[in-house]
């Protein structure tokens, strides 16, 4: 028999319903280069409809937002996408899309405000896309993951190479998903936790 204690003594009470704790909220950023499939990433696993800020490509970004030649985009990110996921009853991640033009990078520190780690997107065939997302999470100092998307299931290069050719330093992972399949979006995320509760663990050794 449970019991609540009143001013004047424990009373006996039927048993309540059981308290469910809400999970705790996780941050975390997707990034990188125009049209690498950072929006796709969220969609693909997002338990809610994903609120996404896209806008018709124009004639006026011709040779400035340039996706890949096989691509059929049609619109790009002007300001961010967001989705969240739970994980367990415990965790559940809130994603933030950054925009992928170089000209909306000023939101960027508005965006990793309170974020635990960040996943950037690549596309093996246009790694120069991926060195600003890469140098501005390594110069602020949160754990990230390299995810190169497989958009057609082949990697023209291995990732031994990809982990050269951006200069990342061997502690973080680079890893190969295909952003369209909600199972390998949710195994290049748990890698992004992974890293952010090492560098945790490490905060607490010192």
């Amino acid at each position: 028999m449970d019991y609540v204690r009143f001013p004047d003594g424990p009373s006996p009470i039927l048993p309540g319903p059981e308290v469910r704790v809400a999970p705790v909220p996780v941050k975390i950023i997707v990034a990188g280069g125009f049209g690498v499939g950072k929006t796709t990433t969220v969609r693909s696993i997002s338990e809610i409809a994903p609120l996404t800020t896209e806008a018709e490509m124009t004639s006026v970004a011709a040779g400035v937002d340039e996706p890949r030649a096989d691509s059929l985009k049609t619109t790009t990110t002007v300001a961010m996408d967001f989705g969240c996921v739970t994980i367990d009853t415990s965790l559940k991640l809130y994603l933030f899309g950054t925009p992928g033009q170089d000209r909306f990078g000023f939101m960027w520190d508005t965006l990793i405000h309170g974020a635990l780690g960040a996943l950037v997107v690549a596309d093996s065939s246009r790694l120069d896309d991926c060195y600003q997302p890469v140098d501005y999470f390594e110069r602020s100092g949160l754990p990230f993951v390299v995810a190169v998307n497989t958009f057609d299931g082949q990697l023209p290069y291995s990732l031994d190479d990809v982990r050269w050719a951006l200069a990342v330093n061997e502690r973080v992972p680079v890893v190969t998903f295909d952003a369209r399949r909600r199972a390998s979006v949710r195994d290049a995320l748990l890698m992004v936790l992974e890293q952010a509760l090492e560098r945790v663990r490490e905060a607490e050794l010192r």
